[in-house]
This record gives structure tokens, C-alpha cells and sequence, in this order.
């Protein structure tokens, strides 16, 4: 029972952890709502082409982190594999689907990378190895993000001897990136997918 009841906690600190508006707020600090520029999503490549490179790179570094730390709380208090997998996937949701922003959010691939880097740093270094490869040879970061995250769940079985909670997460964040990236999708088929340097009109905040 006191098991259950820690899962339970964790799962909930999990998911208000991610839903720390990490963009949103940059964004707000410079006196941008992130939601009423360019794509309206809050995630760094928003970030990124709405207000510059500096901005974004503060939310690179702390999407992972929160992930991260969502996901050290239940490796710490040891609620076993199970717990660790659900935690981290509510901590992506927190992120994706966040109810301080009516359930709105980001894409959750940097949440993913940070709830990940926990679980198994190597197959996390692989991956973003790979995205990063895209990302530079194709000038799309929806185009990496995708190839990366959805290597994720091929690394784990490629590895071997895996914890079946860590291939159910690998699969279930995949899942959610292609779900959050559907417009990008059609937009990587149809050729009409922005790419680094095109930069969107940023709306700013009148009142």
C-alpha cells in the first residue's frame, strides 16, 4: 500500500513538474505571449525563431532538466521500474498537455530527452546524436525531433536485456511526439515545413 501511494505521489509530482511553462515564461520575460507567436507553441524552436538564440537555448537546457528531475524522484525513493516509466510519462504530459495553459504546451521531445537521460543516459546520447545529425542536414528541427525520439524505442531493443517499462515509455513517448508533430508531418510531406532562419512575425503584448 505505501508503495502504491508513493507511485501515485510521484506520478502527480511528475506530471506538475512538467507542466513548468518553460517557454511561456522566457517568452513572458521579454514581454512575448509565445502562445500568440509564429507556430503558438511554447517549446524552444518557437522560442527560437520568435525571440533568438538565447532565449531558446534557456529552455533547451531546462525542459530536459525538469524531465530529469521528475524522473530522479521516483529512481530515488525506489518505486521500481513501473513507477519510473509512469512518472516520466507523466511528466511529458505535463508538458504537452498542460492544465495551466487550458492544456495547451510544447512537443515534449526535450521533456522526453531529460525523463530519459535518467533511465539510460547511452541509448539518450544515441538518440540525440541522431537528431542533432538530422537537424543539421536538413535544417528542420521537427525533422530531427522525430528521427531522434522515434529511434528511441529501436535503441532499446537493439540493446538488449531492456526493462519492459523502459520499451512501453520508449514507445508511449514516441507515440505522443508524433501525435504533437501531426501538423509538422503534413507539412514535412506536402515540402512546406519552415526551416532554420525563417524567422515568423512575433505578436507582442499590448497591455
Amino acid at each position: 500500500m505505501v508503495q502504491v501511494a508513493l507511485v501515485v505521489v510521484t506520478i502527480i509530482l511528475g506530471y506538475f513538474i512538467g507542466t513548468i511553462p518553460t517557454g511561456y515564461l522566457v517568452a513572458k520575460a521579454r514581454g512575448v505571449n509565445i502562445q500568440q507567436a509564429g507556430s503558438g507553441n511554447i517549446g524552444a524552436t518557437n522560442v527560437l525563431r520568435t525571440l533568438g538564440t538565447l532565449p531558446a537555448v534557456i529552455v533547451v537546457l531546462a525542459d530536459p532538466l525538469k524531465g530529469a528531475l521528475a524522473t530522479m524522484i521516483p529512481t530515488l525513493v525506489g518505486v521500481g521500474t513501473w513507477g519510473i516509466a509512469l512518472v516520466g510519462l507523466a511528466t511529458v504530459l505535463g508538458n504537452n498537455f498542460n492544465v495551466l495553459l487550458g492544456l495547451r504546451g510544447g512537443k515534449g521531445i526535450a521533456t522526453s530527452i531529460g525523463v530519459f537521460l535518467v533511465i539510460d543516459p547511452l541509448i539518450t546520447a544515441m538518440c540525440l546524436a541522431l537528431g542533432v545529425f538530422t537537424i543539421l542536414i536538413s535544417r528542420t528541427v521537427s525533422l530531427g525531433s522525430l528521427v531522434g525520439l522515434a529511434s528511441l524505442p529501436l535503441f532499446v531493443l537493439a540493446k538488449g536485456n531492456f526493462a519492459v517499462p523502459n520499451l512501453v515509455l520508449a514507445v508511449a513517448l514516441t507515440s505522443l511526439a508524433l501525435v504533437r508533430h501531426r501538423d509538422n508531418i503534413r507539412r514535412l510531406l506536402n515540402g512546406t515545413e519552415r526551416r532554420l532562419g525563417e524567422r515568423p512575425r512575433v505578436k507582442h503584448k499590448t497591455e
